[in-house]
């Protein structure tokens, strides 16, 4: 039986109102081979202060001027050394305790390239919203993504060894580039069937959002070709129209 090690990465800027839980959750962990990094933009606010409390659990932290989320993203990968990387950012969090053992506990000593889950929204007072919209495939292949973000981030556990750097020529959506990216050179991925992360479900703005669509369809326009991306937004626009005409959630 395999103990993979799991580099976890946090990326923070002014998170001192978010922090806390994250770190928590991450350093209460039940299984040991957790190797865990604080990419920090240098912030002003007393991010610094709450990370200095938990500093003997932390296994490394620099705070500098970074070129953006994803930037820093980078400088996470470029430093890390277990088995598999795991982005959870400020706010975010593990599922529970367990998630971490119960992950390789499924894993029946193998050593998977991907490995993937659910995802539940939480909101600023920590409870429970709901379950992300998009639900994870039962089988995740590179032309899963073709449908949309069908994994959450931070749900998505890569294998080092296959994991590139972030395009910085994305501001808003270099994190699904990546994913499918990942996706590409995977050979065996494998379905935790867990719920793996709490996404802290603050949205994001309007001109942020639109500006992220645009960068999501050339990715897609990239990955998959413009005909097939074509059709894919013809179905996405029929199931919105649907979705609201009915009132249901989309």
């Amino acid at each position: 039986m395999q103990n993979p090690r799991f580099s976890i990465i946090t990326i923070t800027y002014n998170a001192a109102k978010t922090l806390e839980p994250t770190i928590r959750s991450i350093i209460e962990q039940d299984y040991p081979e957790i190797e865990y990094l604080i990419i920090d933009g240098a912030s002003t606010d007393d991010t610094l202060a709450i990370v200095q409390k938990y500093k003997e659990k932390i296994s490394y932290l620099i705070s500098e001027k970074d070129k953006g989320l994803y930037d820093a993203m980078n400088k996470g990968l470029q430093k890390a050394t277990g088995d598999y990387v795991w982005f959870i950012n400020a706010g975010d969090a593990l599922h529970s305790p367990f998630t971490v053992r119960k992950i390789v506990e499924g894993l029946n000593g193998t050593m998977p390239d991907v490995l993937y889950g659910e995802t539940a929204l939480i909101d600023s007072e920590r409870s429970f919203v709901g379950m992300r919209r998009l639900k994870a495939p039962e089988r995740l292949t590179f032309n899963s993504f073709r449908m949309g973000m069908l994994v959450c981030h931070q749900s998505f556990i890569v294998k080092r060894a296959i994991a590139g750097l972030y395009d910085l020529q994305y501001r808003f959506s270099a994190d699904f580039d990546w994913c499918v990216q990942c996706l590409k050179k995977a050979g065996e991925i494998h379905n935790t069937h867990l719920i793996l992360s709490d996404y802290l479900n603050e949205g994001m703005t309007t001109r942020n959002r639109k500006a992220s669509l645009k960068e999501r369809f050339r990715i897609m326009r990239k990955m998959y070709g413009l005909p097939v991306v074509l059709v894919m937004h013809g179905w996405f626009a029929c199931r919105t129209l649907v979705a609201r005409l009915t009132r249901q959630p989309y």
